[in-house]
């Protein structure tokens, strides 16, 4: 017979286990629709993704305190004034818990997307984010057509090429 104490370790080690699948299997994959959003927007209003249905969406999750995303910002600065009139939208989702500090971040480093803000973290969580800045590629009908895990230079073309390929096939 079990003991008390092993019945209570192996019922939380069970539990803990059903979280992580739970988060595995949540966690959206290239080909899944984009989970759907709808939060509040710098300077006012809101964006929802459903709202951008038909556009090319590069989703990027982002935090005042990320060193990656200091270098993704004229990037992706860039990237929404050469392919805007295309069909692009870039939407950064600042997951910091005060407003403030992404508001500070942004004095610094302006950005010229759409820029909204979840400090709840749900929407990294319906994404299964991992990791900041985490990026995802959404084409003209919601499926997620890309994810890049961090920021790098190297990759800058390869995003690029990506985005090209689905704007011509908008």
């Amino acid at each position: 017979m079990r003991s008390p104490l092993r019945r209570r370790v192996l019922r939380a080690t069970s539990f803990a286990a059903f979280l992580l699948a739970v988060n595995v299997t949540l966690a959206a994959a290239i080909g899944d629709a984009a989970p759907a959003f709808a939060l509040p927007a710098a300077p006012g209003g809101t964006i929802a993704l459903e709202q951008l249905r038909g556009h090319v969406v590069y989703i990027d999750f982002w935090a005042s305190w990320c060193a990656p995303c200091r270098r993704s910002f004229p990037w992706m600065n860039e990237m929404q004034q050469r392919y805007a009139g295309r069909g692009l939208v870039v939407v950064a989702i600042n997951v910091d818990t005060k407003r403030e500090d992404a508001e500070r971040f942004l004095r610094q480093f302006p950005a010229e997307f759409m820029v909204a803000y979840d400090g709840t973290g749900a929407t990294p969580a319906a994404y299964g984010v991992k990791a900041m800045p985490s990026s995802y590629l959404v084409d003209t009908r919601g499926r997620i057509a890309g994810i890049e895990l961090g920021f790098s230079e190297a990759r800058r073309a390869t995003l690029e090429a990506r985005i090209r390929a689905l704007l011509e096939t908008r």
